[in-house]
């Protein structure tokens, strides 16, 4: 599946901004703050703002996570450096509730030129629908903000698409942080079967919800029904190939399968389609979605990308999988 392909399977605003913040390339989270600083404008029905009112909201974002940063360049690192201002004023900031005027300075100084001029970028180039545009020079820059940027925060997902930037912003951020990172990107997460979360695979630190990570790569639709998940449905991790084969196949000398409680085997879905599925085998129209889903991960920076890149190399038992489809059929072969 490639970008366009995520893209042309529910063509929208909300496929875009999804494109741009699952999809995008994350050297440092600086794009989900500017994801953030946008929603909270569009959401107050905003269309054209300061540039300096963008960056307020953006500036506490980032100073609220604390969240830790690849290292940059030397010429990056110097004190006119964002980050640098920002680590020297997070404590005034913090205690006056907004950013203190230099670091106001430095976002409003920063952002056209760095976060704001490759918001829209993917890995295949740039998403369908601009949200903004900044015109202007010096303190008199304003942002513009786009109609796609309001259809997406009039949206019935506005809150499902927060909690997946907030997902992503957690995957990223820990992947940059000290004695997990190196073991997300290169082993990827595993998942906690009794919380549901995804957690690093040596300490077995919590880092986000499985259900956040993935409903995105979904288009946040149930995989059973296919329906959009709205903001006020319970909803459920579903076990594609149900849990119980494991177990079934326990007096006939084991599971012979990839193990089924990993990334690749869940899907978010309806509480009640979840219920009604119960164990039953996938559909193959429900194989097809999965297949679609995981290969949408796969274009995803890693850790994310790595543990599904992981699953397809360690379920051929000596012979390479291509695939996802390819891979579905093994599984229904070792079920049969």
């Amino acid at each position: 599946m490639t970008h366009d392909d995520f893209y042309a399977t529910a063509p929208s605003a909300r496929a875009s901004w999804r494109l741009a913040i699952l999809m995008g390339h994350n050297v440092r989270t600086y794009k989900f703050a500017l994801g953030k600083a946008l929603l909270h404008h569009a959401a107050r029905g905003h269309t054209e703002i300061p540039l300096r009112d963008l960056a307020a909201p953006y500036a506490m974002t980032l100073l609220e996570r604390r969240a830790p940063q690849a290292p940059g360049s030397e010429e990056e690192r110097g004190t006119t450096d964002f980050l640098s201002i920002a680590a020297q004023e997070s404590a005034e900031s913090r205690r006056l509730g907004r950013p203190t005027d230099r670091l106001l300075d430095a976002a409003e100084r920063s952002m056209p030129g760095m976060v704001m001029r490759k918001f829209h970028n993917h890995g295949g180039g740039e998403v369908p629908h601009s949200f903004y545009e900044v015109v202007g020079r010096g303190r008199r820059r304003t942002v513009r903000l786009s109609s796609a940027l309001g259809q997406v925060a009039r949206s019935y997902e506005l809150e499902g698409l927060r909690a997946e930037l907030d997902a992503r912003w957690s995957i990223v951020e820990n992947s940059f942080a000290t004695g997990i990172g190196r073991s997300l990107i290169d082993e990827g997460v595993r998942v906690d079967p009794d919380t549901l979360h995804l957690t690093d695979r040596h300490r077995r630190r919590s880092v986000t919800g499985v259900a956040e990570a993935v409903a995105g790569f979904q288009h946040g639709r149930c995989h059973i029904c296919t329906e959009p998940i709205g903001p006020a449905d319970p909803i459920a991790v579903d076990h594609v190939f149900p849990h119980a084969l494991m177990k079934r196949f326990e007096s006939v000398g084991g599971w012979r399968g990839p193990d089924l409680d990993t990334l690749w085997n869940l899907a978010v879905a309806h509480r009640k389609c979840n219920g009604e599925k119960s164990d039953r085998m996938p559909t193959s129209a429900e194989l097809t979605r999965l297949a679609r889903r995981n290969e949408a991960i796969m274009r995803s920076p890693w850790p994310l990308r790595t543990t599904l890149r992981i699953s397809l190399e360690s379920a051929g038992h000596g012979h390479r999988i291509p695939d996802w489809p390819t891979f579905l059929r093994e599984v229904q072969k070792v079920c049969a």
